[in-house]
């Protein structure tokens, strides 16, 4: 694009730990090193991993206030269901864009069908934190199937918005605040860069390949996360030409909220008494229940 190039303020590797129930996942944040990017709170990849006929597991029934959470699916089979009645399927390269607002109980788990035949699950789960202007708001389901996701392909890259725009290019999902996302694959000897709002915290997470990202070229590799400085100018990454394969990245963005962020388990407010009530009011039934 021609303009100034953002530089790289942090590097940070993702660590293997275990989720819901007991999947594992590469988690570049929350860790003991950094709790959030603000104002994302949660970076998950899950797997990739095969699983054999019968073994597959997902997240039964937990409940969810104050925040989003995104699943963005790359292969495998997902069904999701909540106590406010909704229910649907992923597929591979779907996104579910759920906002919890003030409570809900949901499920995340492989179809009857995966878990009978296995096979590969891939994907991501992303938690974005709400105001508080907005905690407390109705919940809402954004389900979109792979086929309605804009792309589009810029120098042999293809990109896939899924949420704000790149050029004339814009994804579809309503997001509470301004929020990007967008998957690159990007082949060998190929770039990539794009302006970005002044006023947005931007990421990359390799989670296939290697390359390089910034106005220095550093090196990304699978598994890391380049945090670009707050700071006007585009983003940029690029593969090498002797790469052995393309890398794939997922570029997130958003505007910071600034505002206290007290989280315990599922639920994310910004004061400790809030916390108790979220707790309150899912032991009172408040959040309801599935079934």
């Amino acid at each position: 694009m021609g303009g100034e190039l953002r530089s790289v303020a942090r590097m940070v590797s993702a660590i293997r730990t275990v989720e819901g129930g007991g999947f594992v996942v590469r988690r570049p944040f929350p860790t003991q090193l950094m709790q959030d990017v603000d104002p994302f709170l949660l970076l998950d990849q899950m797997g990739p991993v095969d699983w054999a006929p019968g073994q597959a597991v997902g997240a039964p029934d937990h409940p969810h206030r104050g925040f989003e959470t995104i699943t963005y699916l790359l292969e495998g089979e997902h069904e999701h269901q909540d106590s406010t009645g909704h229910y649907g399927r992923l597929g591979p390269g779907d996104v579910q864009w759920m906002t919890a607002g003030r409570g809900v109980v949901h499920s995340e788990l492989p179809t009857a069908e995966f878990r009978a035949k296995g096979g590969r699950v891939h994907g991501f789960q992303i938690w974005v934190n709400l105001p508080a202007s907005h905690k407390m708001m109705a919940p809402r389901y954004q389900d979109i199937p792979c086929r309605d996701i804009p792309r589009l392909e810029r120098g042999g890259v293809q990109v896939r918005v899924i949420a704000g725009e790149v050029g004339e290019c814009s994804a579809i999902i309503e997001t509470v605040t301004p929020i990007l996302m967008w998957h690159l694959s990007i082949p060998p000897g190929a770039s990539f860069s794009a302006p970005v709002p002044a006023d947005h915290t931007v990421m990359a997470y390799a989670f296939s390949g290697s390359g390089c990202v910034g106005v220095a070229s550093a090196a990304l590799e699978d598994g890391q996360l380049a945090i670009f400085a707050m700071e006007p100018g585009e983003i940029s990454l690029s593969c090498e030409e002797a790469a052995p394969e393309s890398l794939e990245v997922l570029v997130l963005g958003g505007v910071p909220l600034g505002e206290p962020i007290v989280r315990y388990g599922p639920f994310v407010m910004n004061t400790a008494a809030e916390i108790q009530q979220a707790f309150i009011d899912y032991r009172d039934g408040v959040m309801g229940t599935i079934g």
